[in-house]
């Protein structure tokens, strides 16, 4: 499947399966990326180049938006418990403050 077919990806779950040897590109690749002219006869760019870069582009993206997403359910996890903590605590420090 090709990014020119490709709608947005499941936003919720899902594991991005890939090769050991692939690396993720760097926002400076991204940017330095130029693709070379379609052959002789033809105008502008090979769309074959272009489709398969923006399918990495697109895998890449789809990582960094698991992980945000990873990342803000923790977050949420550990706000949720240090609120139980504070209300468990809270009684305790109320009947200390009575007593004095």
């Amino acid at each position: 499947m090709n990014a020119k077919s490709q709608g947005p990806g499941p936003s919720t779950g899902g594991t991005t399966y890939r090769s050991t040897s692939y690396t993720g590109l760097l926002p400076w690749q991204v940017r330095e990326r130029r693709f070379p002219p379609t052959g002789f006869g033809r105008r502008g760019l090979n769309p074959d180049d272009v489709y398969a870069f923006l399918d990495r582009v697109a895998v890449d993206m789809a990582a960094v938006y698991a992980a945000l997403a990873e990342s803000r359910r923790e977050t949420a996890r550990i706000k949720a418990g240090l609120r139980r903590w504070q209300t468990d605590q809270a009684p305790a420090r109320n009947e200390r403050d009575q007593a004095r």
